[in-house]
Order: C-alpha cells, then structure tokens, then sequence
C-alpha cells in the first residue's frame, strides 16, 4: 500500500468500523443499505418540497434543507468509508482528503444546530404569534435563516479545521475512526492540545449548548400556548409538528454534546465512532421518516405526487368508470 514513496508516508490509514470486530463486512453492507434508504428518503423529501405547492411554507423550506445537509453529510462519508473498505484501499490524503472531511462534517453538524434553532423559533412563531406569522417568517427571513445556518457552520469549521490540522503529528499515522474527525486526529499529535481542547469545549458551548437552551426555551413557551388553546384540533397539531421536531432534535444534539462536550472525549474513540455512526448514518435515515410519517401535509403530497402516477392506480380508476 505505501511503496516507499515519499507523498504516501503523509497520508493517514483510516481504520474502519471496529477493526477487531468479526463480521466487519456484514456490518459496512448494513450501513451501505442505511446509506442509500436515507439518500432516498431525504432526496425524496427535498424534492417533493420543492416540487409541490402545497408544502411551499417557511417551515417545510427548513426542512428541505434540513435534508440537503443530511445528504451532504453521508455523501461526504460513507462511500469513502465503504469503497475503503472493499477494495482494502484505506489511505487517506492528509490535506485534500481528511482535511475536507473534518471541514464537511463540522460545517454541517453546527449548521444543523444552527437550523434546528431556527426552526424551533419558526415553530414557536407560528403557534404563539399565528397573525403576525407571515410578516416575522416572511421568504427573505426564510433565505436569511438559511445563509446564517449554512455561514456559520463554515466559518467555524474553517477556524478548527485550520488549526487541529497544523498540529504535529508523531504517532503511526493510523486513525482509529472511519473518517477523519478532530478527536480522532488530535490523539496523534504530540504537543500539548489542551488549550485546544479548552477551545472546542468553549465553541461547542457557542454552537450546541446556547441552541439546544433556546430551542427549550422555545417548546417551553409554546406547550404553555398549546395549553391554552380551546381546539383541541389545533392543540394536536401543534403538539404532533412540536414532536417531530423535538424528536430530531435530540438525535442531532445529544451525540454532538457526549462527543465534544465530554471531558477526556479524545480519550474514548470507540465511544466516539459509535455515536458518530449513530449522527452521520441512523440519524440522516430517520430523519425523513419522523417528518412524513407524522404529517399529514407530507403523505398527502407523496400521495399526489407518486402512488395517484402509478399505472395501476390510473388502471383501477379506468376498471371504477366502466364499472
């Protein structure tokens, strides 16, 4: 694999999924199946938003690019992973591969921090102050939202990714991970990154722990307007959206928090692959599920679009007329 030549002796080895484990194989082809239901899944819902009118809404705007992060995050990991460890190839540039790596994954974990924020303050909007809902959440909000979400995940990911990546590195260049990841590289290096460590403690705070507070602030206010409410319709609507939303929440925030809010994170990188397995393959894949299977507006748009094209369905309306 190496060769003796001098640009490969920078390169690192990513190891995979649990080297040790026995049935290595069995597991990438699962987590190959998991990769393309939640590319279907989120394609589908991005398109399918963007596709029928009646989903043209500021929230459902979110949503799809909610989904266009999840894409872009296990597009930028898992056919990597998995065509490295088929074809037994598991070298891994240091600038061009595993820089862009560690710059995607960060972009697009805070940017989804970032969203959700913003989502729950759409959500709390539209519940608490439903009249002056249009004017708050108007399509400029919408694309500023978006911009700030998108910027700022990059921005910060530009700082960290810059500086992890000037550290040193003095061990066997052989990353316990299945990707390049900022713990995963730092556990290489030999200078003192505790000052660093202090560093991504403090950001995460800046981009994870303030979010999810305002996010809770936000359900807070509205399940006291849900409350509130004398129809007990729109309380179920309310409370089925603030849910989905909820749901999700917690499989972005809670792996992003025991990863780089946990003392000593670096020193438990098992730990750390199984929750990034969990935010970068399970979470993107039960994303769209939670969304369309609790909202009405969703199956009734997938219904329109795809089940009323089918042939048979136009067969069976054909044999109604005759009948």
């Amino acid at each position: 694999m190496w060769g003796g030549n001098e640009t490969e002796s920078t390169n690192f080895i990513l190891l995979g999924f649990f080297p040790e484990f026995r049935y290595t194989t069995a597991l990438v082809s699962i987590v190959l199946l998991i990769y393309m239901a939640a590319f279907i899944g989120n394609t589908l819902l991005v398109l399918l938003i963007w596709l029928d009118s009646r989903l043209h809404t500021p929230m459902y705007f979110l949503l799809s690019q909610l989904s266009l992060m999840d894409l872009t995050l296990t597009s930028s990991i898992i056919p990597k992973m998995v065509a490295n460890f088929f074809s037994g190839w598991q070298s891994i540039s240091f600038l061009v591969g595993c820089g862009t790596q560690i710059f995607f994954s960060l972009t697009l974990g805070i940017a989804e921090c970032l969203l959700l924020t913003l989502m729950s303050y759409d959500r709390y909007i539209a519940i608490c102050n439903p009249l002056c809902y249009s004017i708050i959440i108007s399509d400029v909000t919408c694309k500023k939202m978006v911009i700030v979400s998108w910027t700022g995940g990059a921005i910060t990911s530009l700082v960290h990714t810059a500086y992890a990546m000037h550290f040193p590195i003095c061990h066997p260049r052989e990353i316990l991970h299945f990707l390049c990841e900022v713990m995963a590289l730092l556990k290489l290096t030999c200078e003192d990154i505790s000052a660093y460590v202090k560093s991504v403690v403090v950001s995460s705070f800046l981009v994870v722990l303030i979010p999810l507070c305002l996010i809770l602030a936000s359900y807070t206010l509205i399940f006291l307007a849900v409350l509130r409410m004398n129809s007990s319709e729109g309380r179920n609507k309310a409370l089925a959206t603030c849910s989905s939303h909820l749901c999700v929440v917690s499989l972005y925030f809670g792996p992003a928090i025991l990863v780089y809010m946990r003392p000593g994170s670096s020193k438990t990188p098992k730990l750390n692959q199984c929750l990034f397995m969990f935010n970068a393959i399970l979470t993107p894949m039960l994303n769209p599920l939670i969304y369309s299977l609790r909202n009405k507006d969703v199956i009734e748009a997938l219904k329109s679009r795809v089940i009323n094209r089918f042939p048979l369905r136009k067969m069976k309306r054909h044999l109604h007329c005759y009948t």
